[in-house]
């Protein structure tokens, strides 16, 4: 112990990890211990983590539901400005992890706690997002981070300490996965999974089934979208919530969302995860195929050019940094335009685009058409081309040696 603290809020989940540092930290620190647990949509029976927290020390179990926070405030956005990253990742857990740092933070304040602390390891990127989160919000705080001074650094000791303490877990030696759900996706790591050769067990997937076991029939959707956000789909009205749930329930059914990938870490190394992200993988591409008719081109390339920058602030933690607002306001400024309808196929596994339709569409057809028309001088486009093409032409010529 290296500072004198009179209360600590921790970020519990009632898991391995967190139960044995709730524990850990009434016996180091000699205080009172806030459990904080973050309703984000895991199935979770909050009942039984309450009576946990208090039966493993805890002055106090707070749980906060912050479903519709969740995915109104940082969901969507984030599928506002398309973030992915590295390609592949629609960010589950690094949205959800700014989240539950600002509510810890509300809570300790509200609590009178001077300290916080959380499970997150260090070797993993939610260290970063949790202890920039509790730094940007209020930095008189004082931060704990367990994995980094005790000596309990593998699950093995974590067990041997939880059963020293008769402190019940959910994880096994048979079957050592760490998983973190919440509305947006589930995701799988450890055990297995860290050999990246190793196919994912069909009987880990819990939100998916698999794509050759979904039904032989598509199933057709449309999603409305408002200022680039989804509020309803085949017409009904549903909070962001309940919108995301539903899109959860119907890309489950149809195998959509899985991805096996190693991703780069924000601390330096490579970590292989597993995620299940069917509702967000119908939310990307509708949304996505939406701007193809309510975009401007040129503010479509700028936005573009902009995602991997906003994507790599979402994974590295920087959520409430003047970086990100920066951002934020520029993505949803494109949006405003991002009004409509667009109706996709769900087919084991493939969420496929068949059909838009906006107010405010850029696409004419009275232009675009192979027909005669009496918009389009096709004369015109040879001036056009040898504009475009005269720097071209004399490239050439230099090259020749023809000036």
């Amino acid at each position: 112990m290296t500072k004198k603290v009179e209360k600590i809020v921790l970020a519990y989940s009632g898991g391995l990890d967190t139960s044995v540092i709730l524990k850990w930290l009434r016996e180091e620190y000699q205080c009172p211990v806030v459990a904080f647990a973050a309703d984000i949509g895991q199935e979770e029976e909050w009942d039984k983590v309450r009576a946990k927290g208090m039966a493993t020390g805890a002055e106090k179990v707070i749980i906060s539901d912050l479903r519709e926070e969740f995915v109104r405030d940082f969901v969507f956005p984030a599928f506002r400005a398309n973030a992915i990253y590295e390609g592949s990742y629609l960010l589950g857990t690094s949205l959800a992890r700014p989240l539950i740092a600002k509510e810890q933070v509300r809570i300790a304040e509200a609590e009178g706690a001077d300290a916080v602390s959380h499970g997150a390891t260090g070797k993993g990127n939610d260290q970063v997002r949790f202890e920039l989160t509790y730094l940007a919000l209020n930095p008189k705080l004082a931060i704990i981070a367990p994995w980094r001074i005790w000596d309990l650094n593998s699950r093995t000791k974590l067990m041997a300490y939880a059963a020293q303490h008769a402190i019940p877990v959910p994880v096994t030696k048979e079957k050592p996965y760490s998983s973190d759900e919440n509305l947006l996706h589930i995701s799988f790591e450890g055990g297995i999974l860290e050999d990246p050769w190793n196919e994912p067990e069909a009987s880990m997937f819990k939100l998916t089934c698999s794509p050759e076991l979904a039904p032989d029939q598509p199933t057709y959707l449309e999603i409305e979208f408002q200022n680039g956000s989804p509020v309803a789909i085949d017409g009904q009205v549903y909070s962001p919530a309940t919108l995301l749930t539903e899109l959860n329930r119907l890309g489950g059914i149809n195998g959509i969302g899985r991805l096996d990938m190693v991703e780069n870490r924000f601390v330096g190394m490579k970590s292989r995860g597993v995620y299940e992200t069917p509702g967000g993988t119908i939310l990307r591409a509708a949304h996505r195929d939406l701007e193809t008719i309510t975009l401007d081109r040129e503010v479509m390339k700028i936005r573009d050019s902009l995602v991997q920058r906003y994507s790599e602030l979402i994974y590295n933690g920087f959520w409430f940094s003047p970086e990100m607002r920066l951002l934020q306001r520029t993505m949803d400024d494109s949006q405003q335009t991002v009004n409509g309808v667009v109706r996709l196929k769900l087919y084991k596994g493939n969420c496929t685009p068949v059909g838009r339709k906006s107010a405010q569409s850029l696409y004419q057809e009275s232009f675009a058409t192979f027909e005669e028309d009496q918009v389009y001088t096709q004369s015109d486009a040879g001036g056009f081309i040898r504009l475009n093409g005269l720097r071209l032409r004399i490239n050439a010529l230099v090259e020749k040696g023809q000036r």
